[in-house]
């Protein structure tokens, strides 16, 4: 359904046209999906509504959990399919889509894309985010935004920020140590804004630290506006304001949904009784006004009708360049046309192709892998239900289903499996319990393996599920949530229309004890400790060498692909570029994803085994070379140094892997990079090691304490033997010298110490000087 309703004309009004309570009013919506018109102003409300991987206008009754109806719209892959794809050049034309429809429908802003980190695997809306890592997040992130944009229509990055459970999410307090929470949770966001600056973003319910997102002015204004020049609008997560005044205050800007004029009030109440300045609220009434520029500027940027046929073969090629081969013993894929095929399992039939709650898209038409693998065979093709998705089959419907199964793998060449979790299984609103896959889904697929062992298995999940049967069975298919068309482009894959080239932006484990958040989710009395730190994903498992299932970066192709040697250089403003050749070593034309990761031995500080900095997705012909070149921007070679609160680029010799995987290195090199000068200011609590390596106060300690060293040579008693006294003294608190003194038989009162005052000055002030 097409909204007809003619754009509005850009509004002319300003902040100084309105009175308090009509710029009070400006900051909270008017209804579920539209914001406040003021009419005697000549501005008009616009619509938001909920995306990310499609437009769910509703049509009638209103809410933010996909209860209601809503118009007709492509549902692509979710962003834990497309994110599999790496590939910013589709994820951009997606988005560009996106754009279009919601262009057509009059809709002002979609709100998405979700790119929050995927800390635990039991996260209940793991399906809306991209990735366990920022880069990844960051980058595909960002080719989402920009292509919605560009049609006029704007975005809302979410859920700003650490929002990685749905259990207690309108309270929990996500409590995360600053290094993790720069490096791991904000820097995919930061990476967004920067580089494509969203009309709009939006806050999550939960708290960071104790204080809720939606009134956190460290959050909103501090870092978001001031550190990375965000340009645009705060929303609030609907129902995510806790205190509006506090809001407001903190740089939330526009609060939904409408609050019927209560908050409204509270506003105009504060800022009369002084608590609140009125320059507050001019300043995001203006940024609404702002938005409904950009809105009613952009409106029509899109005509209809939609091409419905154009935007189904495109979220077809979305949810091909989605899948990922995790394994294929034998070449068993692709299948043979005329082999004799059992199709097996409920999901084949009734796919399960999105995530339950505010993302629900009623897609413009549905495939399923049944009808598509019947239509691209020419061999006979049995279907067995096999197990039942209702809550409570029994025993005697589970049974008859698993031997109607078992009856048809046994008379085909190939078993074809579709197995995968249940939409009450994973939603928006509650995480998940453990990892598993139904039991009545793995008893029967033990049984079909025992009449053949010949057997593929497709999964349908949002989020990773574990893999008992991963070494028994020769291939499988990671189908995640393919969106409309995942049927068609299943059936593409599983007959090599179209060659698997999607890699994993998660971890499989193999057992959930093992997986990072493990003792820390979801946490006790609304408080979540981030207690595994930088360790996320497969940094965490890398770090403690545990064997997982398949790992970050994972995927295979029905050709192969060689790397040649890999070379570095610095370039003129810092950055690492990584150029490798890549060779298509197979008999069909395939697509890689080159990975860069980078490490740094004999750092000062804590880091992982290696980190991804880089990637691209290149295509290639049977036979032919082609040289990847890869940028890894100097910025993101980065840690958060706790000490001066800000980036710190560490200086040495960099490991730069090429790999296929996290665990699968092709190519190593390595770089020289300078790193960022950091001079602390000492004091008489700096250590012995700090002072030692200071430019200034360094060789002046040394000589003021050598006499003092040679005067404790002879306090054996102290001593023994064979101990490395300056890596002892290392940690040692300079302002304590006067006790070594002592020891060394010189005056009570540490005559015989240095003059550390004037050390420290001397320092302090050559250091000030040079900044």
């Amino acid at each position: 359904m097409t909204d007809t309703t003619t754009a509005a004309a850009p509004t002319a009004a300003s902040v100084a046209d309105l009175t308090l309570e009509e710029k009070a009013s400006l900051t909270s919506g008017a209804s579920f999906w539209n914001t406040t018109a003021i009419e005697r102003a000549g501005i008009p409300s616009i619509m938001v509504t909920d995306g990310p991987h499609g437009l769910r206008k509703q049509a009638e009754s209103a809410d933010h959990l996909g209860l209601g109806d809503s118009v007709p719209a492509t549902c692509f892959p979710p962003a834990v399919g497309l994110g599999s794809s790496w590939d910013v050049d589709l994820v951009n034309r997606v988005g560009v889509a996106l754009g279009v429809e919601t262009s057509i429908e009059n809709v002002a802003v979609l709100l998405g894309p979700g790119i929050n980190i995927k800390r635990s695997p039991l996260c209940g809306r793991n399906f809306e985010y991209l990735s366990e890592d920022p880069v990844v997040s960051g980058v595909l992130g960002a080719a989402i935004v920009e292509g919605v944009q560009s049609q006029g229509v704007g975005t809302s990055l979410k859920h700003f920020a650490a929002n990685n459970q749905e259990n207690d999410r309108m309270r929990s307090s996500s409590d995360v140590d600053a290094r993790p929470l720069r490096e791991i949770y904000l820097r995919g966001f930061q990476r967004v804004v920067e580089d494509a600056q969203p009309w709009t973003v939006m806050c999550s319910y939960n708290r960071i630290n104790g204080v809720y997102a939606s009134e956190d002015p460290w959050l909103l204004s501090q870092v978001l506006r001031d550190e990375w020049g965000f340009e645009g609008l705060v929303v609030s997560d609907w129902g995510a304001v806790n205190e509006r005044v506090a809001g407001i205050a903190a740089g939330l800007d526009l609060e939904m949904p409408s609050s019927n004029g209560v908050t409204d009030a509270q506003i105009v109440a504060a800022v009369q009784d002084g608590s609140l300045d009125e320059g507050v609220v001019d300043v995001a009434a203006g940024r609404v006004l702002d938005l409904v520029r950009k809105a009613t500027e952009g409106a029509g940027a899109a005509e209809g009708p939609l091409d419905v046929d154009a935007h189904h073969a495109l979220a077809r090629e979305a949810a091909g360049r989605s899948i990922v081969l995790l394994k294929n013993d034998d070449a068993i894929l692709p299948l043979r046309r005329d082999a004799k095929l059992a199709v097996i399992g409920e999901f084949a039939a009734k796919p399960r192709y999105q995530g339950a709650g505010s993302s629900k898209i009623n897609p413009t038409r549905l495939d399923t892998a049944l009808d598509a693998v019947r239509e691209a065979a020419d061999g006979d093709v049995a279907y067995a239900q096999g197990f039942s998705l209702a809550v409570d089959p029994s025993a005697d419907e589970t049974a008859a289903l698993r031997d109607e199964a078992v009856a048809a793998a046994a008379a085909a060449d190939v078993a074809v499996v579709f197995l995968g979790l249940p939409d009450r299984l994973e939603s928006e609103g509650y995480d998940r319990d453990d990892i598993d896959l139904p039991t009545e889904q793995l008893d029967l697929l033990d049984a079909v393996v025992a009449a053949n062992p010949r057997t593929v298995v497709v999964l349908s999940n949002g989020g990773v599920v574990a893999l008992p049967f991963a070494e028994r069975v020769p291939a499988i298919l990671e189908g995640w949530l393919l969106g409309q068309a995942g049927g068609s482009a299943t059936a593409d894959v599983l007959f090599g229309d179209v060659n698997p080239s999607g890699k994993l932006t998660e971890t499989v484990p193999v057992r959930l004890e093992d997986t990072p958040a493990y003792l820390d989710f979801p946490g006790d009395f609304s408080h979540v400790r981030y207690g595994e730190g930088l360790f996320v994903g497969y940094r965490w498992y890398d770090a403690r060498r545990l064997p997982v299932a398949f790992p970050f970066g994972h995927g295979l192709s029905y050709t192969t692909f060689a790397y040649g040697d890999a070379a570095v250089q610095v370039t003129a403003d810092g950055d690492l570029a990584v150029s490798v050749p890549v060779t298509n070593t197979g008999d069909r034309a395939g697509r890689e994803v080159v990975q860069v990761y980078t490490s740094l031995a004999a750092s000062i500080v804590q880091r992982p085994v290696r980190e991804l900095k880089a990637f691209a997705s290149v295509a290639l012909e049977p036979g032919q070379t082609e040289t990847v070149t890869l940028i890894v921007r100097r910025k993101d070679l980065a840690y958060w140094d706790i000490r001066v609160d800000r980036w710190v680029v560490e200086g040495g010799e960099y490991t730069v892997d090429v790999a296929a995987s996290s665990r699968d290195i092709r190519a190593s090199v390595s770089a020289p990079v300078e790193g960022d000068t950091v001079v602390l200011p000492l004091s008489p609590t700096s250590s012995l090691g700090e002072v030692f390596a200071h430019p200034v106060a360094g060789p002046a300690l040394q000589q003021a304490m050598a006499g003092m060293m040679a005067g404790m040579e002879g306090a054996s008693s102290v001593m023994a033997e064979g101990v490395d006294m300056m890596k002892m003294m290392e940690s040692f608190p300079i302002g304590r010298l006067g006790m070594l003194a002592a020891l060394g038989g010189d005056d009570a009162d540490g005559a015989g110490a240095p003059d550390l005052g004037a050390i420290i000055a001397a320092a302090n002030a050559e250091a000030g000087a040079a900044e």
